[in-house]
């Protein structure tokens, strides 16, 4: 007795792209999420949705080169703290942070792409 059902074509289904609507929300919230928890939604959403739709892609990986770039910034601030001038890095860094953020979000919502000055090209 043997079966005779083909076996599926595939066990998972193709990845939908997202509507143009989707995407501007996506990154918006990938953009305002970085004011928050840093590069933790930068980094989840470029993982998750950088395969639905070529904006959300772009915005997640600008983002997340950002937050990388302004990790780096928090650490070098940390490290400086014993001299003091440390803490006035990091009130720096979390300003720029909160200010850009805001401007990419706004930008993203628009559906307009956003490229954050003083920003390390991590990744391309």
């Amino acid at each position: 007795m043997s079966d005779s059902t083909p076996p599926p074509a595939s066990p998972y289904a193709p990845i939908q792209p997202m509507s143009p609507s989707d995407e501007k929300l996506w990154a918006t919230l990938i953009h305002v999420g970085g004011i928050f928890f840093g590069f933790i939604p930068a980094l989840v959403g470029y993982l998750v949705l950088k395969d639905r739709g070529p904006f959300v892609q772009a915005q997640a990986k600008t983002a997340l080169n950002f937050q990388i770039t302004m990790a780096i910034g928090y650490v070098a601030g940390m490290i400086l703290s014993a001299v003091f001038i440390g803490l006035f890095l990091i009130i720096g860094v979390g300003i720029v942070v909160l200010i850009f953020s805001i401007i990419a979000a706004v930008a993203a919502n628009n559906g307009q792409a956003y490229k954050y000055p003083l920003t390390i090209e991590f990744i391309k």
